[in-house]
């Protein structure tokens, strides 16, 4: 019988087809480094795209597509003042989501870090979102 050890875990329960759907999607969006280095900065606080281009590395427009696709995924929110726009992480589950994907990465055994750099893991610093 399919699933049957999950029937006696009491309170299991699978995540229904739209939650899966947009958490794949949200994981979907954050497999870009650029992405992942906006939100850093934007866990830091309050940024308009040219500062964000200039931290990251990319242009201005790359910048602003990256951002609005954060946008329209609910992870990044815009505030506007004049003609300007400053965006933020949107919430606080965006630094939970970031943070244990940044942490995972500085964790994991990688099967890399062994046979060349031994001691690669254990001098890596770790990550602090605050």
């Amino acid at each position: 019988m399919v699933g049957s050890v999950h029937t006696t875990l009491p309170d299991f329960q699978m995540p229904n087809e739209e939650q899966v759907h947009l958490a794949a999607e949200g994981f979907r969006l954050l497999a870009d480094p650029t992405r992942i280095k906006i939100l850093w900065a934007l866990l830091q606080g309050e940024s308009s795209v040219a500062c964000l281009a200039e931290l990251v590395g990319a242009s201005p427009t790359a910048v602003s597509q990256h951002l609005a696709k954060l946008r329209l995924a609910g992870l990044v929110k815009g505030r506007r003042e004049g003609t300007f726009v400053h965006y933020s992480a949107a919430d606080s589950h965006v630094r939970a989501l970031l943070a244990e994907a940044l942490f995972h990465a500085d964790h994991a055994d990688h099967p890399d870090r062994h046979d060349d750099h031994p001691h690669v893991h254990e001098s890596r610093p770790a990550v602090n979102i605050g």
